[in-house]
C-alpha cells in the first residue's frame, strides 16, 4: 500500500537548509524508493493557525516500511541532526488502506 509523508516545517535558514538538508535528502529519498510530489514554501492554513508561512513537503512511498527504512538509516541521521539545529518540523505519515 502507497503511504505518504507529510511535512509542515518552520525553516529559520532558507538558503543553508537547501544546502545541508535539502539536497542530500532528496537523493536519499529517492534511493529508498520515495519521490516528491509537493515541496515548497508558503502554507496558508485555511483552519487553525499553526500552518501559516511554513514550507510543506509531501512524498510518496511504496509503502510504511520504506519510510521507516529512510527515517531510521544511518544515512538519515546526521541529515536529521541538521534540520532540527536550522528548522522545526511536524512530520507525520500516512498509509493508504
Amino acid at each position: 500500500m502507497p503511504a505518504y509523508m507529510i511535512v509542515t516545517v518552520r525553516v529559520h535558514d532558507r538558503e543553508k537548509f537547501l544546502e545541508v538538508y535539502g539536497k542530500p535528502t532528496a537523493a536519499l529519498i529517492a534511493r529508498f524508493g520515495g519521490k516528491y510530489i509537493v515541496r515548497g514554501p508558503g502554507c496558508e492554513s485555511f483552519e487553525g493557525p499553526r500552518a501559516n508561512g511554513l514550507a510543506a513537503v509531501v512524498s510518496e512511498w511504496p509503502n510504511k516500511a520504506a519510510i521507516e527504512a529512510f527515517w531510521n538509516s544511518p544515512d538519515y541521521q546526521p541529515l536529521k541532526a541538521a534540520r532540527q539545529a536550522i528548522s522545526e518540523a511536524d512530520v507525520q505519515v500516512v498509509e493508504i488502506a
